[in-house]
């Protein structure tokens, strides 16, 4: 996951072992009756109101904008845009400037052409947090805001909103992402598809607003785990999304960790590497990259193999644990105990 740009303030048997797997396939992506949680997100398009400030008396503009938007319009001119302070109109030359570009026309186009409407986003982020209600009745929902900043920031979190950079998730093949391969490799912008929006809200929001890293146990063991609860998490708000999606994997990737589960965790305990702290040494099993070095052969295994794994062993452990409710997992940070209890020896 690309990190979120985030402005808070304050704050057996053949046929045995297949119904068995079939069941709990169902357990885990068992889906709730949430149709009357009184949630519903309508994604506001900033894009086409802050594009408004060209045509229309830009003082005026400026007003509506602070007063519809609040303190995401401050954190866009400020933060994302990096156009100047709004507390005078000296960021409007900028603005003047931006809208003047060649390459924001170009931008603005191509978003415009992609995303006509965000319906089905919107429909899928109003399932999602309706979700999010149902196990955690007490959560705050966000607005939702969908901009573009020239990709700068891929998603932003602020304390009553969630903004999505539209120009981030124009389609793999967008023929602006070759030019910023630098900063977006291949790897990480193939996922710059509009199928990436819900997921990587979500993933967001569940990490940073809802259940940040605790800093106190950096051990590899704990990261698995830890990325394994928020990528259970997404299992139960996005019942409905591909394995793939949920962790920005390619089908071929999703099935060499199928295919190699054994071997990968063999891999980690051979290596000492559960109890390892040392984060160059265990940054490779956890972060973005194109693959995993020292695992498979030709760099064919899948990147991120903590977390795979991670979420592997916690799903086990919830399999085994149907008493346990999403709140009381998500408050669990004994990750030596949830392995345990999991009793994660794939073959």
């Amino acid at each position: 996951m690309i990190p979120v740009l985030q402005y808070k303030r304050t704050r057996q048997i053949y046929l045995f072992f297949s119904i068995v797997m079939l069941l709990s396939a169902c357990g885990r992506n068992k889906k709730v009756d949430v149709s009357n949680i009184p949630v519903h997100i309508d994604i506001a398009r900033f894009d086409h109101d802050f594009d408004d400030m060209r045509r229309k008396p830009m003082y005026e503009q400026a007003q509506f904008l602070q007063k519809k938007y609040g303190l995401f319009y401050q954190d866009y001119i400020e933060r994302i845009l990096q156009a100047g302070s709004t507390r005078d109109t000296g960021y409007f030359k900028t603005l003047r400037i931006i809208f003047g570009n060649a390459d924001y026309a170009a931008l603005k186009n191509e978003v415009d052409s992609v995303y006509p409407n965000l319906n089905l986003q919107s429909e899928q982020l109003t399932d999602a947090f309706r979700r999010v209600k149902y196990y955690f009745p007490k959560i705050k929902i966000p607005e939702v805001y969908a901009y573009f900043s020239g990709f700068r920031a891929q998603t932003t979190l602020g304390d009553t909103y969630y903004g999505i950079g539209l120009d981030q998730f124009l389609g793999a093949n967008s023929k602006f992402y070759p030019a910023i391969i630098e900063a977006f490799p291949h790897y990480i912008s193939r996922r710059f598809t509009p199928d990436n929006i819900a997921p990587r809200v979500m993933e967001g929001f569940i990490r940073e607003d809802m259940f940040q890293e605790p800093e106190e146990d950096k051990s590899l063991l704990t990261q698995m785990v830890y990325n394994g609860k928020i990528m259970y998490m997404m299992d139960q708000v996005l019942p409905d999304m591909p394995d793939s999606l949920k962790i920005g994997y390619t089908p071929q990737q999703l099935k060499w960790c199928e295919d190699f589960k054994g071997q990968v965790w063999a891999y980690f305990l051979g290596e000492n590497l559960l109890y390892e702290t040392d984060n160059q040494k265990i940054s490779k099993y956890i972060n973005e990259a194109p693959f995993t070095p020292g695992l498979g052969e030709h760099n064919e295994s899948a990147p991120k193999l903590g977390v795979w794994t991670g979420w592997q062993i916690v799903r086990q452990y919830m399999e085994r644990h149907p008493e346990i409710t999403l709140p009381q997992l998500m408050a669990n940070n004994d990750a030596q105990k949830i392995l345990n209890e999991s009793r994660y020896k794939p073959k």
